[in-house]
């Protein structure tokens, strides 16, 4: 925590000097007002009595400058110690690997951000500054009592040690019931994330689902009430007797200097008296505040631990030390001999002993049954995951070796899953290419079959395409992250199932946009439901996380084996025929032969897509 602030230890060195000095002009007040009650008035010393109250009253001017000046500082300092924490989070997250989003609701990230933060924020703004104020304070009037009175001083210090003692059991209460409710805002924050988003609203209304997830909603934020109302408490009694008995001292410092006159002792004067009362109500204040500060700073532990929680995490997939940067990228994929296992204890790795070679500019269409990997096969060309055994390499490099921008550069990835951002069409695009102009985000438009859509909008390309893109069709989508890709320019292109939840005419007009980006480049098309199979260089069929079969289209039909199986699952699906009553792989068919029956109907009856 501390190594937070070391990028500011001069302005918390300028916070320190205002702080002692505020404390050391502060504390000359009470000795002021002794010289005004035992010497000024009772003498009539009118001259001298002048410069002790301008002095007081300088005194209570110097102390507010510097407490303005100090408060200007420390805010500033805890709030960039804030941002960097936030900053550190957000980077610490985007270098994580996919497999952590999977498993991590999107709810909790924000709250770590958003809750989790914004709470330390009394903790990093003022707690540094109040605990050196206030210890500064705590310290010099107790030197100051002790210059008046000794007696009185022992007097008021003699509980001390249990107030520490209290405020640490209070501190400790806190800490746990703190990390409790922050707990409980991330699983509200998520549960608001997931049921208040567009998907989460369609599902919960077609569902008939919303009265039960408010009621869902409301047995958590009950939970919230409880455990912010027990953080609240907690102690409150206990430090609610230190502020009693701090209260109280005056009458027993009274009650002491009267036992000593009564008793014989030493008489004190009536100015050293009322000067050590006024000291020791100077004192409650930032002794009280110091004991908070150690409960406040207990309680933003649990907030610290779990911020830290997320910047240990181990980032698995980082940049070498010395990356290749490569100028020119021809797009030759290679992938020798790839394991790979989504958790070290799998049993049966995804991925198990894949070569696969696709030359520059050529095609690779990799299909297979759910769960067979094509998808992960995909994805480790971008190095979205890193293998556990073999190697990828763009060019002849690892890509573990490559520069994070050269590969982001010269792969790129259109999924099913198209996402874009509550913003207009033209940001949407402009996202590949930030320095983008109006005429080639137009040009990417056109080449993928999306500009006159666009166009007939009422407002063009400032559109504004509404959370996650429901604005737009799936189809549209599609078509603008096409739009996207090309406007990036990859010479390598994964296209992950990019056509395979949409319907028959949407998808053809979604292929042509796919033909127009595919046109040059190295692509890897993975698929459910291709009609452009047949037309790969080369078509993978993987099963259980294996090369079955390789070959050309007109090659693995005459082989009869599993690629075969599926384009006459295929073709009896379409004919309303197949084992369950829909296509799990669609593919293109081979021309049938003269005189040929077809699942379809007559002799020679195409019914290719």
């Amino acid at each position: 925590m501390l190594r937070l602030f070391r990028p500011y230890r001069g302005r918390l060195a300028v916070v320190g000097l205002l702080v002692g000095a505020s404390s050391l002009v502060s504390v000359a007040s009470p000795f002021m007002l002794r010289e005004i009650l035992d010497t000024a008035i009772p003498e009539g010393r009118t001259g001298l009595l002048s410069l002790l109250v301008i002095g007081m009253i300088a005194t209570a001017v110097m102390t507010g400058v510097f407490g303005v000046l100090q408060t200007l500082i420390s805010t500033t300092v805890g709030q960039r110690v804030m941002h960097d924490l936030r900053t550190a989070v957000y980077a610490q997250l985007q270098r994580m690997p996919l497999a952590f989003f999977t498993r991590t609701r999107t709810g909790e990230v924000q709250s770590r951000i958003a809750n989790d933060i914004g709470g330390m924020q009394a903790t990093v703004t003022s707690t540094a500054t109040s605990l050196v104020s206030n210890l500064t304070a705590v310290i010099a009037t107790v030197v100051a009592m002790l210059a008046l009175d000794w007696r009185l001083t022992v007097v008021s210090l003699l509980l001390l040690p249990l107030f520490v003692w209290i405020s640490r059991r209070v501190g400790r209460e806190r800490k746990r019931i703190t990390t409790q409710r922050q707990k409980q805002m991330a699983a509200m924050a998520a549960t608001v994330t997931e049921s208040l988003s567009v998907s989460g609203i369609l599902l919960g209304r077609t569902m008939g689902r919303a009265d039960s997830l408010t009621r869902a909603f409301e047995e958590e934020s009950d939970r919230l009430v409880d455990l912010e109302v027990r953080s609240s408490m907690a102690g409150r009694w206990r430090m609610a007797t230190i502020g009693i008995v701090m209260a109280a001292m005056p009458a027993l410092l009274y009650w002491a200097a009267g036992l000593a006159l009564g008793t014989g002792g030493p008489a004190i004067s009536i100015g050293t008296l009322v000067a050590f009362v006024s000291l020791q109500q100077g004192l409650f204040r930032p002794a009280v505040s110091l004991l908070s500060t150690g409960v406040q700073m207990q309680t933003s532990l649990a907030l610290f631990q779990r911020i830290f929680e997320y910047l240990d995490l181990r980032v698995d997939i980082t940049e070498p030390a010395e990356p290749v940067h490569l100028d020119k990228i021809a797009g030759d994929v290679r992938l020798e001999s790839v394991d790979f296992a989504y958790d070290p204890a799998q049993r049966r790795p995804t991925l198990d002993g894949v070569d696969v070679t696709v030359p520059a500019g050529g095609s690779l269409a990799v299909v297979g049954p759910t769960g067979s990997g094509k998808s992960t096969l995909g994805y480790l060309v971008p190095r979205l995951y890193d293998v556990t055994g073999g190697r990828v390499t763009l060019d002849g490099v690892d890509v573990r070796d490559l520069a994070f921008d050269t590969l982001a550069r010269a792969v790129g990835v259109v999924s099913q899953e198209t996402y874009l951002f509550h913003a207009s069409v033209a940001d949407n695009l402009r996202f590949a290419k930030p320095d983008a102009t109006a005429e080639e985000i137009e040009a990417a438009a056109r080449a993928a079959h999306i500009h006159d859509h666009i166009a007939s909008l009422p407002d063009g390309y400032d559109t504004l395409v509404g959370e996650r893109g429901y604005r737009f069709s799936g189809g549209e989508k599609q078509r603008l992250a096409i739009a996207r890709t090309i406007l990036r320019d990859p010479p390598v292109l994964i296209l992950d199932e990019a056509t395979s939840a949409l319907d028959t005419a949407t998808e053809h007009a979604v292929q042509r946009a796919i033909d127009a980006l595919s046109e040059g480049r190295t692509t890897i098309t993975i698929a459910h439901r291709l009609s452009t199979v047949r037309d790969a260089d080369q078509i993978v069929v993987l099963d259980a996380g294996r090369i079955a079969e390789r070959g050309t289209h007109e090659e693995l039909l005459e082989r009869g084996g599993r690629y075969a199986a599926l384009v006459r699952r295929d073709a009896g699906a379409r004919a309303g025929t197949g084992p369950d009553g829909g296509p799990d792989v669609v593919v293109g068919e081979p021309e049938p032969r003269a005189g040929a029956v077809t699942a379809g109907g007559g002799p020679g009856h195409d019914r290719r897509p």
